[in-house]
């Protein structure tokens, strides 16, 4: 697998964390294990460039076929993806209030949910995916992607303390008081909690609980060998018994019973994310 992390056109960071390509082949049958992919807190538009994407949310319905380019609303349940031989796509992920700023739509309307992109952005987005599909290397296709949003940066929201206050309780892992981030987004508490539910789509203890649980996760897929004690001491987790109730919310599992599910996948889905 090949993949690469590009940090965005200056104009376009204040909304856009990063921009992902990532490349996979695999030597399994057509189509390979499905791939497990538990909610993170970071919004994204998927571009698939090659064979076909399905994805599965609940366990007792078929895989759903993928639209080429996706938009994906706050997560707060797991998915299975069913990936095919060639696997060419690229991620764009948000900063935490990002995709509000891209739509000018509340986020609590996509709670676990997405949609074609191509519905809100239209033939221009259409017109990228053709071309993309077309590119020889990354380089080329992130410069398209980034052309592509400059040119949707006029519909943007304006920034405001509320969006540095989100990125604060990102990079501290959650691991702050809320009272100290609505001090910092100067708002009241009862004033941030309806700010966070439009533009983050969450409330903010619900999103201070995935983003601890998405770097709990992702630690344990970076790191295999780390013990479970281990992983919630690092990320801030009071004890195993919190980290143990958050995977059951996030993933119906225990992390014993997570751990399979990652050997079993050809392509460990969130070891390379970066939030």
């Amino acid at each position: 697998m090949e993949n690469r992390f590009y940090l965005p056109h200056p104009l376009l960071q204040d909304s856009i964390h990063c921009i992902m390509p990532v490349h996979a082949i695999f030597d399994t049958p057509d189509p390979a294990t499905p791939c497990f992919y538990p909610p993170t807190p970071q919004n994204s538009l998927f571009l698939y460039l090659r064979d076909p994407i399905s994805a599965q949310i609940d366990p007792s319905r078929d895989f759903i076929p993928q639209p080429r380019a996706v938009i994906v609303g706050p997560q707060t349940k797991p998915v299975y993806l069913q990936l095919h031989r060639e696997h060419l796509a690229i991620r764009i992920g948000f900063h935490p209030s990002g995709l509000y700023h891209l739509l000018g739509m509340p986020l609590h309307e996509l709670v676990d949910k997405s949609f074609d992109a191509t519905e809100f952005f239209g033939r221009p987005l259409t017109q990228l995916v053709n071309q993309l599909q077309h590119c020889n290397g990354f380089d080329e296709m992130v410069r398209l992607v980034e052309l592509f949003l400059l040119d949707q940066r006029i519909c943007q929201k304006a920034m405001l303390p509320f969006d540095q206050a989100m990125q604060v309780m990102l990079q501290t892992g959650g691991n702050c008081s809320i009272d100290q981030i609505a001090s910092l987004a100067c708002l009241s508490n009862r004033q941030f909690e309806r700010v966070c539910k439009e533009r983050i789509g969450l409330s903010p203890k619900y999103f201070a609980r995935l983003i601890r649980f998405s770097r709990a996760y992702r630690m344990h897929e970076e790191q295999p060998e780390a013990t479970w004690t281990t992983i919630a001491h690092h990320v801030g987790y009071f004890d195993q018994m919190h980290l143990i109730r958050d995977f059951r919310e996030f993933t119906y599992k225990s992390p014993r019973g997570i751990e399979k599910e990652i050997n079993q996948a050809p392509l460990k889905m969130q070891r390379d994310l970066r939030l």
